[in-house]
């Protein structure tokens, strides 16, 4: 007969009790941290190879059946939610059946170049009578074509005269205005070079490299690079007009990403500095370079502001300034339950946050399709987004109570709750938006940047190229054509009075 605990003496017993809580205690602690790091090890996968969209598909499955830590249990459940999910299964590429609708006209503002080719000479003459057949029309093809890349050497000769019996002395005609006077490149190559290196992220050694090729002229970088610090050391000033009317608008939305410096501090490896981002929703685009992330930067850049600053849950917003109203982004939040949602796709709750979340920008949505005001867009949010906030605040509360705390979901919930209060800001304020995104699309274009010329040349030229960013992305943010401004403008700034700057900022220049 095998004894059991009752048959044990009382000390003995006591003792094997302890032993066995403590083993099933150890034994849920490893569960517990075996489940955390599978989790884990199934976000960074989702992270590297995952989809953008909420949504998974067939190609996806078969990179969870290479995960060590997926169960066949959970790729069948992923086969099965997208089965049984129409969105999920229709293409993203038109279908083949469906009706051309022919070749789109190209625009009319296009130059038309027309080339007439002649029938062939022995189709002139009719064979049999000898006679001139008529012309009877054309038959036409349009398509886009280009003039090849050129350079050219532009020479001014300024007319000179000389004196007359009246009068000693010569004279001469007056130097044009340029952007950079002494500068062997023109206005529109230096534009040209902003533009390629701002618009369209082409590090300078690759213009240098494509100057060359296409038109076999050698241009060094310290030319390429000196031309530009020195456009956007002309743009400076505008930067504090720009950043005085952003202020006063009492409404701006904060970000930051880091970006590579070269400093003779740190030979051989790149300082890690900062580009902060000011907005403005339909405003201004202010970028403010720190060698530091720290909360100098941004306290000095919002010294004196009164109003509501929208950022993320970065701590160095925190405690800016006595008349500050901070926001909270719902986008952020949103992420967090998509990644949950993701990793559990057979645990309803994080999918029900982000339809909850949907259906607060279902509203947000429609009050913009209608052009509303902040009244009316204020209106609608008392109406239908509080009582969505509301249970989605429920639901956030319900779920923190049931989840690990270092699981995807628990973080997710403690950030949401954490914030809560931010987030709640935008339901009394029709001005505030729902999220940070209209910053985080004005920051795009510096990350873009920071992925192909890598790094800051040097800590003076942070300025300078923050000063460029700032006019370009005004520029882009108010509907204004870069190009058209910089040429316009840009000339004149080298003697225009400092004083009167505001005069040639973006939301004064009509083109």
């Amino acid at each position: 007969m095998v004894p059991t605990l009752t048959d044990l003496p009382a000390e003995i017993r006591i003792v094997v009790e302890q032993f066995i809580a403590f083993e099933r205690a150890d034994k849920l602690r490893v569960e517990s941290e075996n489940r955390l790091l599978r989790e884990q090890i199934r976000l960074l996968m989702r992270q590297k190879y995952g989809p953008k969209s909420d949504k998974l598909s067939d190609l996806q499955l078969e990179l969870l059946e290479a995960e060590p830590c997926v169960t066949s249990e959970e790729v069948s459940a992923e086969a099965d939610r997208v089965a049984n999910n129409p969105a999920a299964k229709t293409p993203r590429v038109p279908r083949k059946d469906r009706q051309h609708p022919g070749r789109v006209e190209l625009p009319a503002h296009l130059e038309r170049r027309i080339e007439v080719i002649p029938a062939l000479a022995g189709e002139c003459r009719c064979g049999r009578c000898g006679k001139d057949r008529p012309l009877i029309g054309y038959e036409e093809s349009v398509y886009l074509d280009l003039v090849p890349y050129k350079l050219f050497a532009h020479v001014v000769r300024r007319e000179k005269r000389g004196g007359c019996s009246c009068q000693d002395g010569v004279v001469c005609a007056p130097l044009p205005v340029r952007i950079l006077p002494k500068s062997k490149l023109g206005d529109e190559l230096i534009i040209e070079i902003i533009d390629q290196k701002l618009g369209m992220h082409v590090p300078v050694f690759r213009l240098c490299e494509s100057i060359f090729r296409n038109a076999g002229v050698d241009l060094s970088r310290q030319t390429m690079c000196s031309v530009f610090g020195k456009s956007g050391e002309l743009f400076q000033p505008m930067t504090q007009v720009l950043r005085a009317n952003l202020l006063a608008g009492g409404y701006v939305q904060a970000d930051e990403t880091r970006f590579g410096v070269q400093t003779r501090e740190k030979p051989g490896r790149n300082h890690t500095g900062q580009i902060w981002q000011y907005s403005r929703p339909g405003g201004p685009v202010v970028f403010d370079f720190q060698m530091s992330r720290g909360r100098a930067g941004p306290e000095e850049f919002l010294k004196g502001f009164i109003g509501h600053v929208q950022c993320d849950g970065y701590v160095v917003y925190k405690h800016l300034g006595p008349g500050i109203t901070y926001c909270g982004c719902l986008a952020h939040v949103r992420r967090k339950f998509v990644d949950a949602a993701r990793l559990a796709p057979e645990d309803p709750v994080p999918r029900e946050i982000v339809d909850l979340m949907g259906a607060i920008y279902a509203v947000e949505a429609e009050a913009r399709d209608a052009n509303a005001t902040h009244a009316q867009r204020l209106e609608l949010r008392q109406a239908r987004s509080r009582a969505l906030m509301d249970e989605l605040h429920r639901l956030i509360v319900a779920a923190r109570t049931v989840v690990l705390p270092k699981s995807v979901l628990g973080r997710a919930c403690d950030y949401a709750l954490g914030q809560w209060s931010r987030l709640e800001v935008f339901l009394n304020n029709g001005q505030v938006e729902a999220d940070n995104n209209w910053a985080e699309n004005a920051i795009r274009p510096v990350v873009l940047g920071r992925k192909n010329f890598l790094h800051i040349g040097s800590e003076w030229a942070g300025p300078k190229l923050a000063a460029l960013w700032t006019v370009y992305g005004t520029c882009q943010r108010l509907g204004i054509n870069p190009k058209d401004y910089l040429r316009s403008v840009l000339p004149r700034l080298g003697d225009w009075p400092i004083t009167r700057i505001a005069e040639l900022s973006p939301l004064v220049w009509k083109g």
